[in-house]
C-alpha cells in the first residue's frame, strides 16, 4: 500500500517522458515534411517570432494548468537576437496577435526589431493594439488582415482606490516618506488634486513617447497619429488612414519577403530555448496538478501602486 503513491508519481513522469519525446519527433519529422514553415527547418532564410498575448517581463508563476500567459519581452528580445547573429537567417518575420502591455518591455522588442541587420516584416493576425503597435514601429513594413484590429495608440494608467472599503472595515493609512510625491497614488488614500496631475503627467509623457515613435517608425505626422485618438481600427480602415502598409493573408506576407530576399523564403520558428529537462518537469507538474492539486492560481503585482500599461 506504501508503495502506491510512488508509483503512481513514476508512472505520471514516465507518461510526461514518452509525451515530451513524441511531441520532439513529431516536430523534427513536421519540420522536414514543411520546410521548415513550423518547427525547425535543415535550410531557411527567414526566423519568425511570435508576439502573443498582453507582454510584460516575466510571466512570474501561472498555475501550471494555465498554458502561456502572454508575450515575455526578454523572450522574445533573445529570440530575435538569436536570430540576427544566426548567419542562414537574411530576415525577420515578426507575427503579431496582442492587446498590448507593459510600457518598456514593449520598447525592448521595438528595438531589437529596429536593430536587426536585415528586411523585416510585422505581420499582424488578429489583434496589433498598443504595444503591439509600439512593436510594429520598429519594423519595415506591417501587414494585416482586412478583419485585425490595428491602433489603440494610447497609455493607460489605473489606480485603486480602496478607501472607502478601508474606512468601512476601520483601516487607516499611515505612511512615512521622505519626498512630496513618495507615495502618491497609494489606493488606501484619497488622491490629491496635485498628486493627480503628477500622475496624469507621467502618462502624457508616455503618449508623447508613443507618438513620437510610432511617427518616426512610420513616416507619419505626428498630428496624424493623434486624431487617431487611441482608436482601434479594422485592418482596411487602418491601411486607408496610413498604420498599415498592405493588407493580406500569410501567403502573401510570404510573397513580400520573397520579393525582398529575391529568393523563396524559408522560414524557421525562433522560439525560447527549453532543454528536455525543463519540458518534462512542466509537463509532469500539469499531469500531477491536474489529477490532485484542484484548481487554484497566486495572482502576485510586483509593480507599484500605479499601473502604466499599453492597451
Amino acid at each position: 500500500m506504501d508503495d502506491a503513491p510512488t508509483n503512481g508519481r513514476k508512472g505520471l513522469l514516465a507518461a510526461a517522458a514518452v509525451g515530451a519525446a513524441t511531441t520532439i519527433a513529431g516536430r523534427a519529422a513536421l519540420a522536414r515534411l514543411t520546410g521548415g514553415r513550423f518547427g525547425d527547418a535543415d535550410e531557411y532564410n527567414t526566423a519568425k517570432v511570435t508576439v502573443s498575448g498582453p507582454i510584460r517581463r516575466s510571466q512570474g508563476r501561472p498555475s501550471p494548468l494555465s498554458g502561456p500567459g502572454g508575450a515575455t519581452a526578454d523572450d522574445v528580445v533573445e529570440q530575435i537576437e538569436a536570430a540576427d547573429e544566426d548567419e542562414d537567417v537574411a530576415a525577420l518575420l515578426v507575427e503579431l496577435n496582442t492587446p498590448g502591455g507593459e510600457v518598456v518591455p514593449s520598447d525592448d522588442i521595438r528595438r531589437a526589431a529596429a536593430e536587426f541587420d536585415g528586411p523585416t516584416v510585422a505581420y499582424a493576425t488578429d489583434t496589433c493594439a498598443s504595444g503591439g503597435y509600439w512593436i510594429a514601429s520598429g519594423c519595415d513594413e506591417l501587414w494585416a488582415r482586412e478583419a485585425s484590429l490595428v491602433g489603440s495608440i494610447g497609455v493607460v494608467g489605473s489606480r485603486p482606490n480602496a478607501k472607502g472599503l478601508a474606512d468601512k472595515l476601520g483601516i487607516s493609512y499611515e505612511q512615512f516618506t521622505a519626498g512630496e510625491y513618495k507615495d502618491a497614488g497609494v489606493p488606501l488614500k484619497e488622491i490629491e488634486e496635485d498628486e493627480r496631475e503628477y500622475l496624469q503627467g507621467i502618462i502624457d509623457g508616455y503618449y508623447e513617447q508613443f507618438v513620437e515613435t510610432v511617427s518616426e517608425g512610420r513616416d507619419m505626422d505626428p498630428e496624424e497619429i493623434r486624431e487617431t485618438e487611441a482608436r482601434v481600427y479594422l485592418g482596411d480602415d487602418a491601411a486607408e488612414i496610413g498604420l498599415v502598409d498592405e493588407l493580406g493573408t500569410e501567403d502573401d506576407v510570404e510573397a513580400r519577403l520573397a520579393d525582398l530576399l529575391g529568393a523563396e523564403p524559408e522560414v524557421k520558428e525562433f522560439t525560447p530555448e527549453r532543454g528536455l529537462a525543463e519540458r518534462l518537469g512542466i509537463g509532469a507538474e500539469r499531469v500531477a496538478f491536474a489529477a490532485g492539486s484542484g484548481i487554484a492560481g497566486v495572482f502576485a503585482d510586483e509593480g507599484g501602486d500605479i499601473d502604466v500599461e499599453f492597451r
